[in-house]
């Protein structure tokens, strides 16, 4: 493969999960390579002009609820609106792909980025909490308490403020962000597009 699509992503955002297996299914089929950079959007909100979903002015938080309607509907995939564990603390769910990126491949972490993303949004499960965390990568037969230890060192630490860094610096700010050839796709509703790109 020598296509390959840069994914700018983090595991509590509803259109990242709206997006995620649609991705893998394009970069499948056009036999592109997904590097995935897991990010902080507290980092690259500020440093974007971009407001985290409580500080939204709530003309953006009614048309964000009908917008994610609308994908669910469309899309015909699992999404509760308002689930109960949203927000949450991002950096153990978002540390624990690093972890699996690390020691298991690519693959492997896209997988546990899926089930992250299905967990809030489809399952109402609390991602912050370690034993959710543990039980989603036990389920791919991964060790789950290892990744979370591996997790919690100052080595995928680092890679984290890297891939955020890394963002900043290339203009993402929001996510999902998917860069093909320097070209910045933003938003799950930019796929198709991606898709043209690829093919071309």
């Amino acid at each position: 493969m020598n296509k390959t699509v840069d994914y700018f992503m983090t595991p509590v955002s509803p259109f990242v999960y709206l997006g995620h297996a649609r991705l893998r299914e394009i970069c499948d089929r056009r036999q592109a390579q997904i590097n995935l950079r897991v990010m902080d959007l507290g980092k690259v909100f500020p440093a974007s002009g971009g407001l985290a979903l409580k500080d939204r002015p709530p003309q953006r938080r009614a048309y964000r609820m009908m917008e994610l309607k609308r994908w669910r509907d469309f899309l015909a995939v699992p999404l509760t609106l308002e689930p109960r564990h949203f927000p949450v603390p991002v950096e153990p769910a978002a540390t624990l792909i690093l972890a699996v990126l690390e020691r298991h491949g690519t693959s492997a972490a896209l997988d546990i980025a899926g089930d992250c993303g299905r967990a809030v949004w489809a399952e109402e499960r609390d991602i912050s909490d370690s034993s959710v965390l543990t039980a989603i990568a036990d389920a791919r037969k991964l060790d789950g308490d290892g990744l979370l230890e591996h997790a919690r060192s100052a080595e995928v630490a680092a890679r984290y403020v890297q891939h955020s860094q890394e963002a900043i610096a290339r203009n993402i700010f929001g996510a999902p962000a998917y860069i093909y050839k320097d070209e910045l796709f933003w938003g799950q509703d930019r796929l198709e597009f991606l898709d043209r790109a690829l093919a071309a």
